[in-house]
């Protein structure tokens, strides 16, 4: 069972990640999906995602779920049925979720050259100024970048929430692994910590959860 890696955050949260090396047919081995996502998962014309779809599964078993204690609500976030928050990604080789019981986000990439030609969609001046003049491996930042935003639209899961004009990265080096991120919409300003980690030319960015107080 290729679990790759277990973070255990505080003893409220957890972010497992799963190595994807298995077949989907092996994949769907001791795993009981709902009706829909049986039909959900049959309708997918990948297999790179159907093996995703599946060793999200494999992750929910290892923390005492199946596939009948998740859903999703209307905007597509998905819930735990005790009600913990879960948030879930997949990227080519590599799946990954992240469990609380406070707001959370998650989302793995893999890091590719072609990121450069579109982080002007995503990155706002003041983002593309610092790392243009401070970071030597683009590639990298940019794709930490993504990541943090992807995690927080995730944990939003609002429709209109732009990564560009709605979420501003503070600057950040590629050796220390907390960034910081400020949400700004609808006349409401909040901040957010998040942790990030590399391996095999992957990286995956999580939101911490924000200390109760």
């Amino acid at each position: 069972m290729p679990l790759y890696k277990t973070i255990t955050i505080d003893d409220r949260t957890n972010v497992l990640i799963w190595k994807i090396e298995e077949t989907y047919a092996s994949l769907c081995k001791g795993i009981d999906l709902t009706e829909r996502c049986q039909a959900r998962v049959a309708g997918m014309k990948s297999e790179i995602h159907q093996r995703g779809f599946m060793s999200v599964r494999h992750l929910l078993a290892v923390m005492g779920y199946t596939d009948h204690d998740l859903y999703y609500d209307d905007n597509g976030k998905p819930h735990l049925a005790d009600g913990k928050c879960i948030s879930i990604t997949h990227s080519f080789e590599f799946a990954g979720i992240i469990i609380s019981d406070r707001a959370i986000g998650i989302d793995i990439e893999k890091q590719r050259e072609k990121i450069q030609s579109i982080a002007h969609k995503f990155t706002n001046t003041s983002e593309h100024n610092y790392f243009n003049e401070h970071l030597q491996d683009n590639i990298r930042a940019l794709t930490i970048i993504w990541g943090a935003k992807e995690s927080l639209y995730k944990l939003y899961a609002t429709p209109g929430l732009s990564f560009q004009d709605h979420i501003t990265m503070s600057s950040f080096t590629l050796t220390y692994p907390i960034v910081h991120a400020t949400v700004c919409y609808k006349n409401k300003s909040n901040s957010y910590d998040l942790a990030f980690i590399e391996f095999e030319g992957y990286t995956c960015v999580y939101t911490l959860p924000t200390p109760q107080v």
